[in-house]
């Protein structure tokens, strides 16, 4: 009963596709939990050092990031998939 699905993330140089379970709060968070290093700072959208390319799927912000993010990208830090989803990090 109102359970959310999980969606499946695919990254780039990552053989096995990722979980994210609905008690994740990023991206970013289910990445570290499955111990794939990626650069980070702010965990708020300020700093943009967690950009990744979003290469297929939709994902909805948390709260809308301030750092700058060109097409086709999106911060890990603050955002969830909607979607299956498909990665590359940069």
């Amino acid at each position: 009963m109102g359970d959310t699905p999980s969606r499946k993330i695919n990254v780039s140089n990552v053989t096995e596709p990722l979980e994210f379970a609905a008690q994740s709060s990023s991206l970013l968070e289910t990445l570290e939990q499955a111990n794939i290093e990626v650069p980070y700072q702010c965990r708020e959208g300020f700093c943009g050092a967690c950009r990744a390319k979003l290469d297929a799927g939709e994902v909805a912000y948390n709260q809308e990031p301030l750092a700058f993010v060109r097409d086709g990208e999106i911060l890990l830090c603050c955002t969830k998939p909607l979607t299956d989803i498909k990665l590359t990090l940069i």
